[in-house]
C-alpha cells in the first residue's frame, strides 16, 4: 500500500469548528472572555490523570470554598485533601496547596504568564506549563494531552507505538500551530479529540481536518495511536482494620505525608504485598491490628485498582468499649463525620464494606 502524504491541515478550519461547537465547561472562558489563570491552573491540575466528567464537580467545589489563589494558599493543607478526597492521585492536591503557597509569596498573588516560570512552580510539568500558557496568557505553546496525541497520531499515521511516540506526536503537533488565537487552539484540539476523533468510532465525517488525515484516509483511525502491549498489572494484598467503638466512634490515622495516598486519612492497615495469603488463619492477619481485640473477618474482600497495581483488602473488624483511648498516631471520629474526612476511594470502599448503611451520614434533627 502506498502511503498517502500528510496535507498541512489548516488551522483556520479548526477554529471555525471550535466557534461553532466549542464545549461549555465551568473553567473555561465564555467566547471573547479573558480567561482566568487561576481556573485554568485548577482545572489543569484537577484534569491530570482524571475526566472531565470526574473533575467537574470537584472544580465547582474547590471554586466556592476557594475562590481564588490567596484563599487556597491560605487554607490548611488537611482542609485541602479532604476537599480532594475521591479525586486520587492525591500528590496533586499536596503539589496544589504548595504551588498556590508559591503563586502568593513569589509572585505577588499572580500567576507567572510564560511556560519557563509556570515550570518553576511546585507540581506544573511541561503540558500544564503549555496549557496554561496558551489557554490563560495567549502565549504560543504547544500543548499535547491524551486528545491532542491521538488527533496528530491520526492526522500524520504515526508508525511507532505509544509511549515511545510521544517525542515525535509533539514535533507534530508544534507544526501545526495558528499564528494567533493560540488558547483558542489549544482548546479546539482538545475539544476534536473529546468530541470527534474519539478513541472508538471517531466521527470523521464531521471533522474539520478529515481531508487532511492520513489515518482516514487509509480507513483505519482507530488503529491510531499504536499501543505498545500492555504489561500485566499485579495484584496486591493486605488486611484493613475497622475499630469501632460502642459510642459509635470509628479508628482512623493518617498516612505518611510522603508517597501512596501521601497525608490522606485510613482505616489502620497492615503491608500490602502481593505474596500475603488472604486465606491465612485470622489470628495471623490479625498479627499488624491496631488495638489488641476480638477481631472477625467481614465476608469477601475490598478491591481497588490503582495505575500500577491491583489491590484485594481482607477487613477485619471489632468492637472496643467507649471512651477507649486511641493508639498513638490515631484517632477516633464518629461514623457521621467519616465523610468529612481525606479518606481515598479504597478506605471509603473498606468502611462501606465493614459498615455498611451505617456509612451514610446521618440525618440532621431540626
Amino acid at each position: 500500500m502506498v502511503r498517502r502524504q500528510p496535507v498541512a491541515p489548516d488551522p483556520n478550519a479548526l477554529l471555525a469548528w471550535y466557534d461553532r461547537h466549542r464545549r461549555r465547561l465551568p473553567w473555561r472562558a465564555e467566547p471573547g472572555a479573558r480567561a482566568d489563570p487561576y481556573r485554568v491552573w485548577l482545572s489543569e491540575i484537577m484534569l491530570q490523570q482524571t475526566t472531565v466528567k470526574a473533575a467537574g464537580p470537584y472544580f465547582l467545589r474547590f471554586l466556592d470554598r476557594f475562590p481564588d489563589v490567596a484563599s487556597l494558599a491560605a487554607a490548611p493543607l488537611d482542609e485541602v485533601l479532604k476537599l480532594w478526597a475521591g479525586l486520587g492521585y492525591y500528590s496533586r492536591a499536596r503539589n496544589l496547596h504548595a504551588c498556590a503557597k508559591a503563586v502568593v509569596e513569589n509572585h505577588g498573588g499572580r500567576f507567572p504568564d510564560s511556560e519557563a516560570a509556570l515550570l518553576a512552580l511546585p507540581g506544573v510539568g511541561p503540558y500544564t506549563a503549555a496549557a496554561i500558557a496558551s489557554i490563560a496568557f495567549d502565549r504560543p505553546a504547544t500543548v499535547v494531552d491524551g486528545n491532542v496525541e491521538r488527533v496528530v497520531s491520526r492526522l500524520f499515521a504515526v508508525e511507532a507505538s505509544m509511549p515511545g511516540a510521544k517525542p515525535e506526536i509533539r514535533r507534530l503537533a508544534a507544526t501545526l500551530a495558528p499564528a494567533s488565537r493560540h488558547g483558542d487552539f489549544a482548546q479546539a484540539m482538545m475539544d476534536l479529540g473529546a468530541t470527534i476523533c474519539t478513541p472508538r468510532k471517531p466521527a470523521c465525517a464531521l471533522c474539520p481536518w478529515s481531508g487532511a488525515c492520513v489515518a482516514h484516509a487509509e480507513g483505519a483511525p482507530e488503529t491510531y495511536p499504536r499501543k505498545a502491549p500492555k504489561a500485566a498489572r499485579p495484584t496486591r494484598y493486605g488486611v484493613a482494620f475497622v475499630l469501632e467503638r460502642a459510642d459509635g466512634e470509628v479508628l482512623l490515622r493518617d498516612r505518611p505525608a510522603k508517597g501512596l495516598l501521601g497525608g490522606m486519612t485510613e482505616t489502620p492497615t497492615g503491608r500490602w504485598s502481593e505474596d500475603l495469603d488472604l486465606s491465612a488463619p485470622l489470628a495471623s492477619l490479625a498479627a499488624d491490628a491496631p488495638l489488641a481485640a476480638t477481631w472477625r473477618r467481614t465476608p469477601g474482600v475490598a478491591t481497588h485498582v490503582f495505575t500500577h497495581f491491583a489491590l484485594e483488602l481482607a477487613v477485619l473488624v471489632a468492637d472496643a468499649p467507649a471512651g477507649a483511648r486511641a493508639p498513638s498516631g490515631a484517632r477516633w471520629t464518629p461514623v457521621e463525620r467519616l465523610a468529612d474526612e481525606a479518606l481515598p476511594t479504597v478506605f471509603r470502599k473498606v468502611l462501606a464494606h465493614a459498615l455498611g448503611d451505617r456509612l451514610r451520614p446521618r440525618a440532621r434533627s431540626t
